[in-house]
């Protein structure tokens, strides 16, 4: 599990690095070039949302007892995965700007302007990301909880389940133990009563062959 997950962490420091390197160069290459770029950011930006979602998934099938510390880790990265999709977002601004500039003739300060503009909403954009983010992240962090309590509850149940085993097999134990106590008492009765009944023959006998002695004198 634990090697999946450093395996995509490896991949996504890749591509993370990938990225940042191709956005700083998008403001400084030609148009045509930066067109090209732009596409290929956005692909590998799909790929590491992709690899997120995947390590998410891994950290998800952790046992909560070592959940913790890659979620922690998985916080850090989708920041880091924030602030590239940001880099991104300002580096397609300059060049929209510069695009435009040259197939419209704008004059730098109405650039400036819209740039300042776009900035703005980008911000705008940005803050209302964090908000989704952190809603995002309370929501995991509950269902984690969730799935938690509900280990435990199964946990409990087992244990519930074991003890109910145990006195149902306990009180088939005493059962049985009854039956066989009640036999045992029935044949030292049974006895008892032969051992009367051989005592009361004796004596009969006994005081018979007393008589018949006596009578014979």
């Amino acid at each position: 599990m634990s090697s999946d997950f450093e395996g995509y962490e490896q991949d996504f420091a890749v591509l993370s690095a990938e990225i940042t390197s191709k956005i700083s160069r998008v403001p400084r290459l030609p148009p045509d070039e930066k067109k090209q770029m732009v596409a290929n950011v956005e692909k590998q930006l799909e790929e590491a949302r992709e690899l997120l979602e995947q390590m998410d998934l891994e950290v998800r099938e952790i046992p909560p007892q070592s959940r913790g510390m890659y979620s922690n880790r998985m916080r850090s990265y989708k920041q880091e995965m924030g602030k590239l999709e940001t880099d991104f977002k300002r580096s397609r601004i300059a060049y929209s700007d510069e695009v435009r500039n040259e197939l419209l003739g704008d004059d730098g300060n109405s650039s400036e302007n819209q740039r300042a503009h776009l900035l703005d909403n980008t911000e705008r954009l940005e803050r209302s990301s964090r908000r989704l983010e952190a809603g995002y992240q309370i929501a995991v962090e509950t269902e984690q909880i969730g799935q938690e309590m509900l280990e435990n509850l199964s946990h409990d149940r087992e244990k519930i389940q074991r003890a109910r085993d145990r006195l149902r097999e306990t009180d088939a134990n005493l059962g049985k133990s009854s039956r066989i106590l009640t036999g045992m008492l029935r044949r030292i009765i049974q006895n008892r009563i032969l051992l009367v009944i051989l005592g009361i023959i004796v004596v009969i006998t006994i005081l018979t062959a007393i008589t018949f002695f006596v009578k014979g004198h």
